[in-house]
């Protein structure tokens, strides 16, 4: 009698997902307290150390504080639910001159570790590689030549 019960809550236990919150967890009103003007050492003593930097030369340097909730289900790949980014922009001589907040929606995924090389044009399936020239005039014996090289001139 309480073997069904046991199962039932091992399969339930196993279809509960495990949630990581990963990168940087912001303390309550940290990001608020953000303002323009304010200079790049009092930024990293209120938020800490970026998760990511970006220097363009011409622009100031930009931080980056991102933070993300991954979700683990039974032995499914982790799929990241939510994301967010802090960015905080400076000005050439290291001040607050912008900054924004995004979320996994205003992003785009881009696989830098696939090891593929994207091409344009079609790619074809191993039916299609297999039987595509059949009827295209190239096959052996389609154009009705012989198997001894071209002669060039008489």
């Amino acid at each position: 009698m309480m073997l069904p019960i046991v199962l039932g809550v091992g399969f339930t236990a196993a279809c509960t997902p495990t949630i990581d919150h990963r990168g940087y967890l912001p303390r309550a009103g940290d990001l608020q307290r953000v303002s323009p003007g304010m200079s790049k050492t009092e930024v990293q003593a209120l938020l800490g150390s970026p998760s990511t930097t970006a220097t363009v030369n011409f622009t100031g340097d930009s931080y980056y504080y991102i933070s993300s909730k991954v979700e683990t289900q039974g032995f499914f790949e982790p799929k990241e639910t939510e994301r967010s980014v802090f960015a905080i922009r400076f000005d050439q001589i290291d001040q607050v001159q912008s900054f924004a907040n995004y979320t996994l929606e205003d992003g785009r995924i881009v696989d830098v570790n696939s090891r593929k090389t994207p091409t344009r044009g079609r790619e074809f399936t191993i039916l299609q590689q297999l039987f595509g020239n059949i009827g295209a005039g190239g096959l052996l014996g389609a154009t009705g030549g012989s198997d001894k090289g071209a002669r060039v001139g008489k």
